[in-house]
């Protein structure tokens, strides 16, 4: 029986983690024979399936008000809460709209529920999904105990309540097995696991003469040593030993280019960055992905790849010496362009993906000459690193690729429909009613951009 299933987060644009797992999640499940849907405050996604709500981004206005008096707080006012609510029941408007416009039958929440960057986004969802038993998927990448910016706050009861809430109708995805302990630990809730993956039995698309275009603009040259640090420019990504090793290689024409955005924690970090490299005298490029096509129009995920590929196909090395990461699609991304990488060995690596196998150049938490002459050797003998980058291909398809995910989220799926709660087979006609994308939606609906109906 195909399904619709709706996603929702804070934000599906770019290459972020959330973005990026939602993007790999909709492309198996809709080679299944499912229709995608996508609701949040930016998108990138299909025009005729998406309903964008400004409100619902952890950058808007309002939320980033709201953040700014419950975290680093210890007392909430009694306006805080009132904007709070009011927020909530605003998003509550858009959700059952979004619901009913597309004829949704499971709701996939990716990561609003997990992560409170959207206090009231994650209330709205608990109570729609509360009100209507609706089936709903909350996978979840990161939880506010693991994020040192959340300890202390004036939102507790807000925390306990949605992020995550314990609904019978939910079923909860985690992508590591530390997380789905502490989940269990902390609130009785049991939890899949389901980690990151890559499409590995499918090669990467390079479009070669685009690449070109890249590498002028970058002016990079064909006798330069490329090192890659693939990851968006917030602290606990470790950039500064990344300088660190470009630095240690003494290497006359070594470039450093980090691939993603910054700001989604400010621009601190970054700053700290440039100003270390050029006291190091690295060469460090910052180069923010721009997964959308010039004209705007929402492309798919194999084309928000191709500059990244691009990248990754270009360097010598590739950089990941990450505190603590979720998962690390960095790490997959590496092997499946066939990079060898050093990795800093954060906690669920140590417990996930180090256990596999792999052959990495790994640190704990400092680099080191060891690790320097490691690079140095992997930079200088290629067929050391054509051994070790197929070796490093072959398990991760064996435990990482899109066959894992589909048996998993067939499963999942199996369970709903044994409580009967998916058990109404339907086919979906959606009707176009206004030409725009991404309209600002009004709270009576009188903006729908589509409508279903059901036959």
């Amino acid at each position: 029986m195909a399904l619709n299933l709706g996603m929702v987060s804070t934000r599906f644009a770019g290459l972020d983690g959330v973005s990026l797992e939602a993007a790999k999640w909709a492309e198996v499940l809709e080679s299944m024979g499912h229709r995608c849907y996508w609701l949040a405050g930016e998108l990138d996604r299909p025009l005729n399936r998406s309903m964008l709500v400004p409100e619902a981004h952890f950058e808007s206005p309002r939320n980033r008000w709201i953040n700014e008096q419950v975290w680093g707080q210890v007392q909430r006012s009694p306006q805080t809460s009132a904007v709070i609510h009011d927020l909530r029941a605003f998003l509550k408007t858009y959700l059952n709209q979004f619901i009913d416009t597309f004829c949704i039958d499971i709701l996939i929440v990716q990561n609003a529920l997990s992560l409170p960057m959207h206090i009231p986004l994650g209330l709205a969802l608990t109570e729609v999904i509360a009100e209507r038993s609706l089936p709903a998927i909350l996978h979840h990448h990161d939880f506010f105990w693991e994020r040192e910016r959340y300890r202390n706050n004036a939102a507790a009861d807000f925390l306990h309540t949605a992020f995550p809430p314990a609904l019978p109708s939910a079923e909860h995805v985690v992508i590591n097995s530390a997380a789905q302990e502490q989940l269990a630990c902390r609130s009785g809730v049991s939890a899949c696991l389901i980690p990151n993956v890559m499409d590995f039995d499918r090669p990467p698309e390079i479009d070669r003469k685009a690449q070109q275009a890249l590498l002028k603009a970058l002016n990079i040259h064909s006798d330069d040593t490329i090192i890659l640090q693939p990851t968006r420019v917030v602290q606990r990504k470790g950039i500064e030993h990344a300088i660190d090793l470009a630095r240690r290689l003494k290497r006359p024409k070594c470039k450093l280019v980090i691939s993603h955005a910054a700001g989604d924690e400010g621009m601190a970090y970054a700053h700290s960055l440039k100003c270390l490299a050029a006291q190091n005298r690295v060469d460090l490029h910052f180069l923010e992905i721009q997964p959308s096509a010039p004209n705007g129009i929402p492309i798919g995920l194999a084309s928000k790849y191709q500059r990244l590929w691009a990248l990754y196909d270009r360097s010598d090395f590739i950089t990941f010496p990450s505190l603590s990461e979720g998962f690390g699609n960095a790490l997959l991304e590496a092997i499946y362009l066939h990079k060898p990488m050093l990795v800093n060995r954060y906690e669920t690596f140590v417990r996930d993906i180090e256990p596999l196998g792999f052959d990495l150049v790994t640190m704990d938490g400092s680099l080191d000459d060891h690790h320097v002459d490691q690079v140095q050797h992997l930079l200088t003998r290629p067929a050391r690193r054509a051994e070790m980058t197929r070796h490093n291909f072959r398990v991760a398809r064996r435990y990482f690729s899109y066959r894992q995910m589909r048996s998993q989220l067939t499963s999942i799926l199996e369970r709903f429909a044994r409580t009967d709660l998916t058990a109404r087979q339907h086919q979906d006609v959606v009707i176009p009613l206004k030409p725009e994308h991404n309209a600002t939606l009004s709270p009576t609906g009188s903006n729908l951009l589509y409508a279903c109906q059901r036959h």
